[in-house]
């Protein structure tokens, strides 16, 4: 079960608390409990069934005693009998319908009870065929109004539930940000929410921005020549669909107050119940319009804040960096003055996982451009070195073939530098001869002994066979970690991001190993990877282990796509001395030849 999956189980669980029991005022916490239970979830950068084998559900935020009991009876049996006897004698259309924005778990209870909408598949399109009827209009507290704006919102809830990769929705908001500066009453501008705390999966673009012309703001808005619909416009905000189905939210704040509303709708819901919760103690109140205080008179004023800094500030904090803003120990932290440095873009010194066209027949796709144009760009980059790790050759080559295929690039890199010359002014100092070998299922490795003398170092990865138990996949993972050169594992779980889960492996034994072998791990940058995911980078380097962001890049365009693997690295806590190509060449050498 994908966590998308599990998130909309749980707000089911939620919506029948409501239904069952809604004049009951104690279940109204069970409600709220299982309803951020399922946000968490589904912001969740880790698979929720990685975290319950580890024995961390706990690290989920709003997943409390009970709601864990309930999700360890899910994962061992593949039920759970309270949940059950919850659903019984409710449609199942009705947690569909309830898909639907504006629609809540009563209104979408009566529409499938009273419209006979009772099975859950095709339950969108009846509810589009009743409102097209008129048959919406005839319900008890609904109305021709209602009608309509279910029906308008209804047309939109598919792909407005879709999730987009951080990085088409990153692309979209930077060619938004982009046009939206053009407009001189912008003063400041910034992406709100999943997308500014650079979550791997992004629902809608929200941006934010300062100005005492909101008229001027939204009507530049509506205007982008990419708009593919305008949706709504107001005073102060506007939305409009994009390319791609992409939903753009837009709100205008006064400059004096920006900080406000730009700290509220970044986030996350659970940094955000923990402020207001800090913020009561200290006798304050929040909201998106700034910091309310009590005066001795029994009046509230309101205290407005141009910047985020000086919001955190009024409240005794340092400033909080937006990846790490989910609740887990960075308010204490902020408190403390102990935030630590989080690496930045600009620290990475090379890129040590690159795929060039040569040689053409690997085992898996090759690059698309040659290796002097990856040196090219890694020198436009700025970067001091790169490593060229085609994948290991197919199986049916010869070991000749092989070492020789191993022995032309290694020419060719040595040709590259001999033409280009070596100077002081070139900051590309080194590219490094390497392969990304498979790991074989019983953890060997698809490379011939001899191979490896010939080779800087040696990456590994997964490539096939994910669906073996815990217990094979990390006595295979530690067999692949003894081979001679090898020096880091490439995107370790080997998620793809909507489509395949990671395999499941004991990772505080892989830690503990990859610590004593001085063996990394691998942040890849690639927007479906994003492997290693956050939480266990995390865990990864409270382990002591060190981590590489990699692109992962098949050909020289994708080697900016380091962004997103440094965004990682933030949300795991990562300072530079965490990321090992942090390091210049004149340090980090020592490890790789």
């Amino acid at each position: 079960m994908s966590n998308l999956e599990l998130a909309k189980l749980l707000r089911a669980v939620a919506a029948a608390l409501e239904i069952k029991y809604s004049k009951n005022p104690v279940n109204r916490f069970r409600v709220i409990a299982y309803e951020r239970a399922a946000d968490s979830v589904e912001h969740s950068t880790s698979e929720i069934k990685d975290l319950w084998d580890d024995g961390k559900l706990d690290s989920v935020p709003g997943v409390g005693k009970a709601i864990a009991e309930h999700l360890d009876s899910l994962y061992k049996t593949g039920r759970v009998k309270d949940w059950e006897e919850l659903f019984d004698g409710l449609p199942p259309a009705m947690f569909e319908i309830m898909e639907v924005p504006g629609i809540g778990p009563k209104r979408a209870y009566k529409i499938s009870k009273e419209l006979g909408i009772t099975k859950a598949q095709g339950a969108i399109q009846k509810l589009i065929k009743a409102a097209e009827k008129g048959r919406i209009r005839e319900l008890e507290g609904m109305g021709e109004q209602s009608e309509l704006q279910i029906l308008e919102t209804v047309k939109h809830v598919q792909q407005k539930s879709k999730r987009y990769p951080l990085h088409f929705a990153q692309t979209v908001a930077d060619e938004v940000l982009e046009y939206m500066q053009k407009c001189p009453q912008v003063k400041k501008i910034n992406t709100l929410g999943s997308l500014r705390r650079q979550v791997a999966t992004i629902g809608d673009v929200d941006i934010s921005v300062a100005s005492d012309k909101p008229k001027e703001v939204i009507e530049h808005f509506t205007n982008y020549p990419k708009k593919a619909k305008l949706i709504e416009a107001g005073p102060t905000s506007a939305a409009i669909y994009v390319g791609g189905g992409m939903h753009v939210d837009l709100m205008v704040q006064p400059e004096k107050a920006y900080g406000a509303l730009l700290q509220h709708f970044t986030g996350s819901k659970d940094h955000n119940v923990a402020l207001r919760t800090l913020s009561i103690k200290k006798g304050l109140s929040l909201s998106e319009q700034g910091i309310k205080r009590k005066m001795a008179n029994g009046t509230w004023k309101m205290e407005n804040f141009q910047s985020e800094e000086d919001f955190y500030r009024a409240l005794g904090m340092d400033w909080v960096p937006p990846e790490m803003r989910e609740n887990t120990g960075e308010i204490e932290a902020a408190l403390k003055h102990s935030l630590p440095n989080l690496v930045e873009l600009e620290d990475i010194k090379g890129d040590l996982h690159l795929h060039s066209s040569f040689p053409p027949n690997t085992s898996h796709d090759a690059g698309a451009n040659t290796p002097k144009e990856m040196a090219e760009e890694a020198e436009r980059l700025g970067y001091e070195y790169i490593a060229l790790t085609e994948h290991n050759l197919k199986l049916d080559e010869s070991e000749k073939n092989i070492l020789d295929v191993i022995k032309r690039k290694g020419e060719l890199i040595e040709q590259y530098f001999t033409q280009r010359g070596r100077s002081r002014e070139n900051r590309l100092q080194k590219v490094f001869n390497s392969l990304e070998v498979d790991i074989r299922p019983n953890g060997e490795l698809a490379l011939p002994d001899s191979a490896f003398a010939l080779l800087d170092f040696v990456v590994i990865a997964i490539h096939s066979s994910f669906r073996g138990t815990r217990a094979d996949q990390t006595k295979r993972i530690l067999r692949s970690l003894e081979y001679p050169k090898v020096r880091f594992l490439a995107h370790p779980t080997g998620r793809m991001l909507g489509t395949r889960e990671g395999i499941e492996v004991d990772w505080p034994k892989i830690f503990e190993v990859c610590v004593k072998k001085n063996i990394w791990l691998e942040i890849n940058s690639w927007p479906e990877r994003l492997d290693l995911p956050d939480t266990l980078a995390r865990d990864a380097v409270k382990a002591g282990v060190k981590l590489v962001v990699n692109t992962d890049a098949h050909s020289k365009d994708q080697m900016e796509l380091i962004r997103y693997g440094v965004s990682v690295a933030r949300r795991a806590w990562a300072t530079k001395r965490d990321i090992i190509n942090t390091l210049p060449y004149s340090e980090i050498k020592k490890f790789l030849i």
